[in-house]
């Protein structure tokens, strides 16, 4: 069988947030099928660590790394500014970037992750971040690849909790009194809900001009969460078990490529079957 549709040699991707956890499995995903990946990030520090992890799994592969904070529209400019100037344009960009509220107790963040007491302030940087910033890179790469005359993808790193609401009931800790009962932050559903809106929007807007979006929404990734969570959420998953970091890497490569030409607005939920039931 040919797999030439998912060849992206010669393409230029750019994936926000790639220092995180899907953000190293999604730039690998695309540096197995040959493509240049921009890596950004805020953090410089994280970033040194994923192009060390990245350069030694793919040592001939071309990767570039940028400071980027994606709530910043003068340092989105720049980075493309710097592409430019390589002669590189941006084919794949995968907004991937987000402020992942952890439901732990540490910091307060008991009482103030309940709706009742979830901080403006929190509201406004998590947005920025996982909404906004989505918006503001699909503007600046967007237009440029619909000016381009080549086209290009766009994909939105949305949640299996764009579908369906957080069931708070997996957070609980004995003991401890409603008020201070844990749950998963209202700003995480708003995010990923907003994102597929804005995945339906990008899919007509720029389609005369060959630019496709679609969004991908995982479900609960395994990486060490405490046996009691993992426990209640694999209850919830047909498949029974979380989903390993790295089974999403051939999604990535289907929306990123030509594989998926003809798909396009559309919201691929990768969630164990949690999302049917």
């Amino acid at each position: 069988m040919s797999t030439h549709r998912f060849d992206l040699s010669g393409k230029t991707a750019l994936i926000t947030g790639a220092a995180g956890l899907l953000g190293l499995e999604h730039t690998a995903a695309l540096l197995e099928c040959g493509a240049t990946v921009v890596i950004t990030d805020i953090s410089k520090q994280q970033l040194a660590k994923a192009e060390r992890k990245l350069n030694s799994e793919f040592p001939e592969a071309n990767i570039l790394v940028y400071e980027m904070d994606v709530s910043n529209p003068d340092a989105i400019h720049s980075v493309q500014n710097a592409l430019c100037a390589k002669g590189l344009l941006v084919y794949i960009l995968v907004n991937n970037a987000a402020i992942n509220p952890k439901v732990e107790d540490v910091n307060g963040i008991v009482e103030t992750s309940r709706l009742e007491n979830f901080p403006r302030e929190q509201w406004d940087l998590q947005l920025a971040v996982g909404l906004t910033g989505a918006f503001l890179c699909s503007q600046v790469f967007g237009t440029a690849m619909a000016n381009s005359g080549r086209g290009g993808v766009i994909l939105n790193i949305a949640s299996d909790l764009s579908v369906f609401a957080p069931d708070q009931r997996l957070y609980r800790r004995e003991g401890l009194p409603e008020e201070l009962q844990l749950v998963k932050p209202v700003t995480y559903s708003v995010i990923k809900a907003g994102l597929i809106g804005l995945t339906r929007y990008l899919a007509t807007y720029w389609s005369d001009q060959a630019v496709r979006c679609n969004a991908l929404s995982p479900g609960g990734v395994f990486n060490g969460q405490d046996d009691e969570f993992v426990k209640r959420l694999s209850s919830l998953i047909p498949l029974g078990r979380m989903a390993a970091k790295d089974e999403y890497r051939a999604a990535l490569q289907f929306l990123c490529s030509d594989a998926s030409s003809y798909m396009n607005g559309q919201n691929i939920v990768i969630d164990g079957g949690r999302s049917v039931l």
